[in-house]
């Protein structure tokens, strides 16, 4: 598959590059990207609720009224969970949520993600991904003449210097995010309307997933 290039101005170049067959234009498998997406939003969840039940609020040890004679329902503590200030019925426990995935298939659902992306030309390439500083005026007015009000990610090869400065000039526009080749993930893909990427990270990508 062959791309335009760009400029970070916008202009187009004469040259194009070609996106490798096994990663940008890999079987699409919708099941296994979903399967991927609900894995790595699980995986990012603490999972450190907890709230008190009846056993664990304070103060309740006193049975509040005799059992028989005083015309009320009979109750056994000021603190089970029909009291206001009493403990929660099936309360929310520390838990870990992490699901599990092996390698290659969470390696083929990028690849599936990546040629949805492909074939609906949501991949846009640039020469070269720098700012000459970290301006994020600078960085908005390029993004606007590239990808207009679409959200963006940012795909670079190395963390270097003008991985620094993009990510300085990108960190109060919240539609943009910077990312590294190989921190490739799912939910960025899934959740960007545009993916653009500088010509020497597809070399990054094809190591990582091809």
């Amino acid at each position: 598959m062959k791309v335009d290039i760009y400029t970070m101005k916008g202009k187009k170049l004469e040259k194009q590059a070609n996106l490798p067959k096994g990663i940008f234009e890999a079987p699409i498998n919708e099941d296994l990207m979903h399967q991927a997406f609900v894995r790595q939003i699980a995986n990012g969840r603490a999972g450190t609720h907890s709230t008190k039940g009846r056993s664990e609020v304070r103060g309740g040890g006193r049975k509040p009224w005799r059992q028989k004679g005083t015309g009320r329902a009979r109750q056994g503590t000021i603190r089970a969970p029909q009291w206001v200030g009493g403990g929660g019925v099936f309360t929310p426990k520390p838990r870990d949520y992490s699901k599990k995935m092996p390698k290659k298939m969470r390696r083929a659902a990028l690849r599936s993600a990546l040629s949805v992306k492909a074939a609906d030309q949501e991949i846009k390439l640039v020469d070269k991904l720098a700012m000459d500083n970290g301006k994020t005026k600078a960085m908005s007015i390029s993004l606007n003449k590239v990808a207009g009000e679409k959200s963006v990610l940012l795909v670079m090869a190395e963390k270097n210097e003008d991985y620094m400065n993009v990510s300085k000039a990108s960190r109060n526009l919240p539609k943009v995010t910077p990312l590294l080749a190989s921190y490739l993930n799912i939910r960025d893909l899934l959740n960007h309307d545009l993916v653009i990427m500088s010509v020497d990270s597809i070399k990054a990508i094809e190591a990582y997933l091809g």
